[in-house]
């Protein structure tokens, strides 16, 4: 039996091939670091845990409603109001399981065959595998560093057609860390609103930032469409949970979506999850966002001393993508070799996009301040023995 056509631009996930590697090593014995796969190394917060063992308990987890638990919404509209100051309507929450299904289903709203979506590049692999998916043409614009790797009002301009129906982009983004600045954020949603093309902001890094606060594409307007996430910030990744805002004429669209997609999202996920806003949760997700601006400052400094160049210094998320080319021409030999002859897992550029991916590679701060040491001493021996 033949699979339908569309599967013929699904790319993998490169990376999948490093972990599944590393994780092979690891069963023969290796000590492995994994510094490749975008997944916090810290516990789910104890309150989170407590919350979920309480629900668990009661009788009574079936289906929700498709759009999530109104206590949840009303929780997260609350969180919005609390960070940006922003007076959400809870319709306009949709809980999803995680942000991918999040990002599934407000593409699916948007997305007709044939038309273009722009798209950052380097950016997150799921964005143009998804857009292909639904019959659309990806449009990868190169971002450079004179920007910190952002899209902006400009480069859209350059490259825009008739054929262009809306755009998505990541703030702090994956893989480079870049926050886009307050005022490109605005141009770009100004940019869209006057062309009548959709804004997907991805915002799932959202809480993970470490100069200066990355700001919500709701802040400047109603009409854009918002990703987040409970696995990045909260800390719940196993928990497949997330959620979309959507603008309030598309909230009948959005929820015959989420009815016909996944029904509704995992309830066990949903009740843990109003605990990961109560003081103490944030509490504990302060102190760990000051544990990840250290390692940041590790290992940008211990990258920059071996000869790779950080060509945007990362300002968000987990990330550092640096530029390998004065070690390497070809980043995904690089991290294959790395892996088998140091032990360290990284990711190469390849997963990114196509401009200029054999230079780069991500490492991911996901891992303690020790075992990041030990990382660059490997990295050192490895590199210093010509690889």
């Amino acid at each position: 039996m033949n699979q339908a056509s569309r599967m013929a631009s699904i790319r993998p996930f490169y990376v999948m091939e490093i972990l599944a590697r590393a994780q092979q090593l690891q069963a023969q014995g290796r000590d492995i670091i994994h510094m490749e796969v975008g997944e916090p190394d810290f516990p789910t917060p104890p309150q989170v845990l407590e919350a979920a063992a309480a629900a668990l308990a009661k009788d009574g987890l079936g289906y929700t409603p498709a759009a999530g638990l109104p206590e949840l919404r009303r929780t997260i509209a609350g969180h919005y109001a609390n960070r940006h100051g922003l007076d959400l309507d809870p319709r306009r929450i949709f809980v999803t399981p995680g942000a991918s299904g999040a990002l599934q289903m407000v593409l699916s709203l948007l997305v007709e065959p044939g038309a273009g979506v722009a798209l950052a590049d380097p950016g997150y692999p799921c964005y143009p595998n998804l857009v292909r998916w639904l019959g659309g043409v990806p449009q990868w614009l190169a971002v450079r560093e004179a920007t910190d790797f952002n899209l902006s009002a400009g480069l859209l301009a350059s490259c825009w057609d008739t054929t262009m129906a809306g755009c998505i982009f990541a703030s702090p983004a994956n893989p480079t860390g870049s926050i886009i600045p307050p005022a490109v954020l605005k141009e770009l949603i100004e940019f869209s609103a006057d062309r009548d093309v959709f804004v997907v902001s991805d915002e799932i890094y959202h809480g993970l930032e470490y100069e200066g606060r990355a700001h919500s594409a709701l802040e400047y307007s109603d009409e854009v469409f918002v990703i987040n996430s409970f696995s990045k910030y909260f800390g719940m990744t196993g928990w497949r949970l997330g959620w979309a805002v959507v603008p309030e004429h598309a909230i009948d669209g959005a929820e015959r979506l989420a009815q016909n997609l996944f029904i509704s999202a995992p309830t066990p996920s949903q009740r843990a999850a109003l605990a990961a806003f109560q003081p103490e949760t944030l509490q504990e997700l302060e102190v760990r966002r000051q544990t990840f601006a250290v390692r940041r400052e590790v290992l940008c400094a211990g990258l920059t001393r071996l000869g790779f160049v950080i060509r945007a210094r990362p300002q968000g998320a987990f990330y550092v993508y640096v530029d390998a080319s004065r070690l390497t021409h070809d980043t995904q030999r690089f991290a294959l070799d790395l892996l088998e002859q140091a032990g360290v897992a990284i990711t190469p550029g390849r997963d990114f996009g196509i401009h200029q991916p054999e230079r780069y590679l991500r490492f991911c701060y996901t891992a303690s301040v020790e075992r990041i040491g030990e990382a660059l001493d490997r990295l050192e021996r490895f590199t210093r023995l010509g690889a």
